[in-house]
């Protein structure tokens, strides 16, 4: 019954098809007699407009003449872009656009017939000769089919006879792994048949469709009849020969996409081999296909002196990705001296660099074989340091695509950028990673430290060129990506140097650890204050910077420095390391004297009250520490000084703080330090008489007072001067105003 329905079906569709095929004849028999009569009517119509136009012509003043002239100018333009303008993917976007239902439909006319072969062999009309029989029959009528076409449906016809070759494949490959029809020797020839017949076929049709269908089918015919058992080397001089014919049919031809879908398939197919079975022959193999792929993206250079996006993006990756697996073929097998491989490539790319160096061609190609040049000794260097390899050649290497960018201005490099620079933070984390549970690394001169410093270098050149391209073509300031690098890279230069500290002080007390840790984070963000016209930094993240230098100071003064005093009383840490902890006070001082006044940071009158309570709770705090050292001979004592501290002298440095905010303010005319001065003040006298008073001695009590009283009338009179000074200023200088008049 389904057979039947089925039969039905085809039936019905056939009709359907004929009748619409008929239909599109006479549509195409009416097209062709209306060219027919216009082509006969044209010369005369043309002739008219020609004298219509001539005569009008006379008339346009000569203005309006060059005007019209300038429109049409610029219309056809923009009818007729510059290869230049027109986007890369524009030609793969037009070709989906136009030829995506047929793909789908030769897509789904190869299944159709799989599961056609699957029924008539789940019915038993067929035996397994037979069913590859029907494969291959089934395949060449599809490329016979698509060969009729080829004239006046070309891209079409590409699809067909690829559909065709891929019929083919699948029926060699089922023919020999599921019914056993031949060896796997017959049928490697089988495939290599096929490969080489679609590789004539696309150069004999002048097709690119048709040749990238068969790179595809000829590497993938090596996992298509493989049966587990490796045999690299007869899989490399079959991919050796196949790049052989794909070099020679992408300079017949001019066909780009030809080598990329060999590059890709070949690089694959060595990591695996590297990967699974590293030996030495894989090293002749590595060189053989850099060579393939090297004049593959010099073609057009030796012939024209141009290097295209595809070009320089080729070259790069060769390079890379031929040196990250011979070294780690080398690594593997303990082979000497690894950096051989970077200096050879660096020199072949040094005698492209001389050429135009003496040809004084300062272009694109001198500043791409020069990035080459440059990226590869520094990734010998990296080597002969130990390096992680990984790490650093990613970090070279975001960096090369980053200078190409500028030099060149294809955007393409910068999207790898974008791709490989997360990479590069991985990999990285996963340096860092070698601190943890090894404990005989020298200082500096560790691996961990040394791959670190590879991958600051190219972070620094990165933010140097970034800075450099601070806005694209369209004015517009840096997009957000190049923002978060830029934080991100700095987060990866300050986390490098705080491990490196914090590893070889592992050993030393928490406290210690800690404070350290503070104090370099405070000196990392000074340093970037310090240079911030340099690095190009925003007022509004200076703003931030002093804002987290105060929060870091706060904190050490704080949390670090209290943990730090016990154990110096505790004889855990020597007592010159509490001066170590006061070199805070350097980056305060000056960012409070040099770097405040010049910034916008007292936009904001928060700002004025950040900057008091980070000076009250500094100068305060250190004090208690000097106390209690001073004092102190054990943990018990250190307890009891600090509360004698807080209750007698905190009010005094409280006071004395004030006095001076309060001085500051009428002297400088800012309104928020008398506010900071008198409010300080009164949580003094809350703190003195709310609980202070009631933990003193008689004597103790007295002393406070009477010391408060004398800073208070102190302070009284002061202001008393100064205000008595300043109503002078202001009576003089209206008298004299006054005799004026």
């Amino acid at each position: 019954m389904n057979e039947f329905v089925a039969a039905i079906i085809f039936i019905i569709i056939f009709i359907i098809f004929n009748n619409l095929n008929t239909k599109i004849r006479k549509l195409e028999k009416e097209i062709s007699d209306l060219n027919y009569k216009i082509n006969n009517t044209l010369p005369t119509q043309t002739e008219v407009i020609h004298e219509k136009t001539s005569a009008d012509e006379t008339f346009i003043p000569q203005q309006e003449q060059v005007h019209y002239e300038n429109i049409k100018h610029e219309n056809e333009i923009k009818e007729n872009p510059t290869p230049d303008q027109k986007d890369w993917l524009t030609p793969v976007s037009d070709f989906l656009k136009q030829n995506a239902l047929t793909i789908i439909g030769i897509f789904t006319l190869v299944l159709g017939i799989g599961y056609f072969v699957k029924y008539a062999i789940d019915k038993n009309w067929i035996g397994e000769a037979a069913r590859a029989g029907i494969g291959f029959c089934t395949g060449a009528g599809i490329i016979v089919t698509g060969h009729f076409l080829r004239k006046n449906y070309q891209a079409f016809s590409s699809i067909i006879t690829g559909g065709g070759i891929a019929v083919l494949y699948f029926t060699a490959t089922i023919a020999f792994r599921e019914y056993h029809l031949f060896t796997q020797n017959t049928a490697f020839i089988i495939t290599a048949l096929i490969t080489a017949a679609s590789i004539i076929l696309s150069y004999y049709y002048k097709s690119e469709v048709l040749i990238i269908f068969s790179l595809i089918g000829g590497f993938a015919a090596p996992l298509m009849i493989s049966t587990g058992q490796s045999n690299y080397l007869f899989l490399f001089i079959y991919i050796t020969l196949l790049n052989t014919g794909m070099l020679a049919a992408s300079f017949l031809q001019h066909w780009k996409s030809v080598g990329w879908t060999a590059y890709i398939f070949t690089t694959g197919y060595l990591f695996f081999w590297t990967n699974e079975s590293p030996e030495l022959l894989s090293i002749t193999f590595y060189l053989i296909s850099y060579v393939i792929f090297y004049i593959f993206a010099l073609h057009d250079y030796l012939r024209r002196n141009i290097l295209s996006t595809s070009d320089i993006a080729i070259l790069a990756l060769a390079n890379f990705s031929s040196i990250l697996g011979l070294l780690y073929i080398f690594d593997t097998l303990k082979y000497e001296p690894p950096i051989i491989f970077p200096l050879i490539f660096a020199a072949v790319n040094t005698v492209l660099l001389f050429r135009e160096f003496t040809r004084r061609n300062f272009g694109i190609a001198y500043s791409v074989f020069a990035g080459l040049v440059t990226s590869l000794i520094t990734v010998a260097v990296a080597i002969q340091f130990k390096t992680h390899l990984i790490t650093s050649i990613w970090a070279i290497e975001t960096t090369l695509l980053l200078f190409i960018w500028k030099k060149t201005g294809h955007k393409v490099f910068k999207i790898f950028f974008y791709i490989l620079f997360p990479l590069v933070m991985i990999a990285q984390l996963i340096t860092w990673t070698a601190y943890f549970g090894t404990k005989d690394f020298n200082i500096i001169l560790n691996t961990p430290f040394i791959t670190s410093s590879f991958t600051i270098i190219s972070i620094i050149l990165n933010l140097h060129l970034l800075r450099n391209r601070s806005k694209d073509s369209n004015g517009k300031d840096y997009t957000f990506f190049e923002d978060l690098i830029t934080v991100v890279s700095y987060g990866v230069i300050y986390i490098t140097f705080l491990l490196e500290i914090t590893y070889h002080i592992s050993k030393m007390p928490w406290s210690a650890i800690f404070s350290t840790g503070l104090l370099f984070s405070i000196y990392y963000i000074f340093v970037l204050l310090l240079f911030r016209k340099l690095l190009n930094i925003r007022s509004d993240i200076q703003n931030v910077l002093i804002y987290l230098l105060f929060f870091l100071i706060i904190s050490n003064t704080s949390a670090a420095a209290f943990p730090v005093v016990s154990d110096i009383i505790a004889k855990k840490l020597h007592v010159s390391f509490y001066f170590l902890h006061l070199l805070q006070w350097i980056p305060f001082i000056y960012v409070g004297y040099r770097i405040i006044p010049s910034s916008e940071f007292h936009k904001q009158r928060i700002s004025y009250w950040m900057l008091s309570l980070v000076l009250i709770i500094s100068v305060s705090c250190e004090l208690h520490h000097s106390y209690i050292l001073i004092t102190s001979n054990d943990l018990p004592h250190s307890y009891k000084a600090s509360e004698h501290f807080n209750i007698l002298y905190l009010p005094v440095v409280w006071a004395i703080l004030a006095s001076i905010f309060i001085y500051t303010g009428l002297k400088k005319n800012i309104q928020e330090y008398n506010k900071i001065g008198f409010a300080l003040i009164g949580l003094m006298i809350v703190k003195l008489y709310g609980y202070d008073v009631w933990q003193m001695d008689n004597i103790s009590r007295i002393s406070a007072f009477i010391a408060l009283g004398i800073i208070l009338l102190l302070s009284s009179f002061t202001f008393q001067r100064l205000k008595n000074m300043i109503r002078n200023m202001v009576d003089k200088k209206d008298e004299t105003k006054d005799s004026t008049d």
